[in-house]
């Protein structure tokens, strides 16, 4: 999973030169955009719909192969319960509206968390993506949904402590490759770039795992702002960086 070591900023196989195969976002800012115009926070979280739209479009159209997007965390519930409906609101909004183009344009939805612990007519809506899109190859949007990178690693350590008590696996079976597999990003390369926006510098639960060895890039561009350009100027920086895991660069040799 992820890139091979002691890459300048490779990308996956498939993917256009200096474009990296799988980036994932924070998208956050919304509440600041709407606070700064005077408007309610759910405006600004309408325009993040639409900024999601428009960073769809525009991975795909520059050919990255994954997007991850963070659209609600397990520590969302503990938000307003108005603020919170109408979050679920416009996921259902974005989900009824967008589908049909996404599947037409070849994307592939995943959901990672835990959908059967939201609304049941938010959760049949994203059964539903995941399975009329679950054969399209143009993409793939992970959509991060009552989604904690923390509670996502001890659901896992608890498959596989199951597991040995079951008999069915030994503790020497448990490995990396093992553990990942028992995340909700199991068949999802680990992202190459994470990008956030609106100026905060933190990961907040989010892909604690799967960000082992992933680039970051912090912008003070709030989310309902981020366009096409903005995606464009991370993956710049992310073609200047030299990716090492550990080793050392071509031009490095040992002390």
């Amino acid at each position: 999973m992820g890139s091979s070591p002691n890459q300048k900023a490779m990308t996956g196989p498939g993917s256009p030169a200096g474009v990296p195969r799988h980036i994932a976002i924070i998208m956050d800012g919304n509440g600041r955009w709407a606070q700064s115009r005077g408007l309610p926070r759910i405006e600004g979280h309408r325009r993040g719909v639409e900024a999601l739209r428009r960073t769809v479009d525009a991975a795909g159209k520059l050919g990255v192969q994954y997007l991850t997007v963070y659209s609600f965390s397990i520590e969302n519930w503990r938000r307003p319960a108005s603020e919170v409906s109408d979050l679920m609101g416009l996921i259902k909004f974005f989900m009824r509206r967008d589908l049909a183009e996404l599947h037409r344009n070849g994307v592939r939805i995943c959901i990672a968390g835990a959908p059967d612990e939201v609304p049941h007519d938010v959760g049949a809506l994203l059964h539903e993506a995941q399975e009329t899109t679950r054969n399209n190859k143009a993409m793939t949007l992970v959509i991060a949904f009552n989604y904690g990178a923390r509670q996502e690693i001890v659901q896992a350590t608890r498959r596989i402590a199951e597991a040995v008590a079951a008999g069915t696996m030994r503790p020497e079976d448990v490995t990396e490759a093992s553990f990942a597999k028992r995340l909700y990003t199991a068949d999802i390369p680990d992202p190459d770039l994470v990008i956030r926006t609106s100026g905060e510098l933190r990961l907040s639960n989010f892909l604690l795992w799967q960000s082992a060895y992933a680039e970051f890039v912090f912008t003070d561009v709030l989310w309902p702002d981020f366009d096409r350009a903005d995606l464009e100027a991370a993956i710049a920086t992310f073609r200047q960086r030299e990716r090492r895991y550990g080793g050392l660069s071509p031009v490095e040799t040992p002390a």
